[in-house]
């Protein structure tokens, strides 16, 4: 049993547990029982019989009102009414059962130890414990069977369980902040992903729809090329949508350079990028592809360059393009270089985005440690 069921059981089955422990009662249920005087027999065992149902009701109440580490409302009047109920019908079963009613406070100091709030549970827990040990010394004829080290170790016991319930429920409240912060990383980061999906392949899919609209009156053939690709990169993309969103899309640097290699020529921009990716480490290669990916959706969306290139080797990626648009607005504030940057960091890698040193146009470069 899982979730808010499992503490409203406890709550409600509680007082099972709490009504094994009434077997203790025998003792002074035996002495009333062999009382002589009619009246105080009665009364006696109608008391230790309303004793018992009031010790449970309140468990039972208490588990119930007490979900939280706040107190509800009136809890505190509940509990302290209780008590002095459990304590009058305590004082009825003393001239029937004598010394042997004094196994009632045991209930009563335990009782306090759960429910009430532990500047006033110790208290109370230390005067049953002196009554206990007290009352036998002073009347005539009570025998000290242990009262008063009975009700100090029920009411350290009592204290032992009340502290294991705060630190489990706190250990439940932390393990659910645990899932609820994993489940929203996991939003995030398919967030991301589609973001860096989408962005691409919808960047791409512009391009070559102006590109074909403007074929359309001067290369009848090649524009027809050109819708067929853009439904190629419709159908791709949501795929990609999919396999992201149930977690199981991966990316490939030669795919990436294939299409890095289309996205470009359909901008009309030459490129110059690496024939193979074969000596590129594996653990470097998804970082790699990311990198390419969003360095040239950048440079056909923003960039307006007329040549980029792509430089690969086994621990460093780098896009250099000759362009003189808004890409440093884009790499401070876009989305997706912000991704990009998680990813490197995840793999302890350098991400360097900016204005070229050499030449007018933009740069992004990924290096890992060697």
């Amino acid at each position: 049993m899982t979730g808010a069921a499992a503490p409203y059981s406890r709550a409600r089955f509680g007082w099972v547990f709490a009504a094994i422990w009434l077997f203790y009662l025998g003792d002074t249920l035996g002495q009333l029982v062999k009382q002589p005087d009619l009246v105080w027999r009665t009364v006696g065992i109608v008391a230790l019989v309303a004793f018992a149902a009031s010790y449970l009701y309140m468990v039972r109440l208490a588990a119930t009102l007490r979900q939280s580490l706040a107190l509800p409302p009136g809890y505190l009047t509940r509990a302290a009414l209780g008590i002095v109920v459990m304590l009058a019908l305590f004082g009825l079963q003393i001239p029937g059962a004598g010394a042997h009613a004094l196994t009632c406070l045991v209930y009563i100091a335990a009782f306090g130890m759960i429910s009430l709030p532990l500047p006033v549970a110790i208290p109370l827990a230390v005067v049953l414990t002196a009554t206990a040990e007290a009352l036998p010394a002073v009347v005539p004829g009570w025998d000290d069977n242990g009262y008063g080290l009975a009700v100090l170790l029920g009411s350290l016991a009592s204290g032992g369980f009340r502290l294991a319930a705060v630190r489990q429920g706190r250990l439940t409240d932390a393990q659910q902040e645990l899932a609820d912060l994993a489940v929203q990383n996991e939003r995030a980061r398919i967030a991301a992903d589609l973001h860096d999906i989408l962005g691409h392949s919808l960047t791409v899919v512009t391009v070559k729809a102006e590109l074909a609209q403007r074929l359309l009156d001067v290369d009848l053939e090649r524009a027809r090329r050109e819708l067929a690709d853009l439904e190629s990169l419709a159908r791709d993309a949501l795929a990609d949508v999919r396999s992201t969103a149930m977690g199981v899309r991966g990316i490939s640097l030669p795919g990436e350079i294939a299409a890095a290699r289309e996205a470009l020529a359909a901008a009309n921009v030459e490129a110059v990028l690496p024939g193979a990716a074969d000596e590129i480490p594996s653990r470097n290669r998804e970082l790699f592809a990311w990198t390419i990916r969003e360095a040239v959706t950048n440079i056909v969306r923003h960039s307006r360059a007329r040549h980029a290139f792509v430089n690969l080797t086994p621990t460093a990626v780098e896009i250099l393009d000759d362009g003189v648009g808004n890409a440093v607005v884009s790499s401070t504030d876009g989305q997706g270089l912000t991704g990009l940057r998680r990813r490197a960091e995840a793999l302890g890698a350098e991400l360097t985005v900016g204005r070229r040193s050499d030449q007018p146009g933009f740069r992004v470069r990924v290096e890992v440690p060697s």
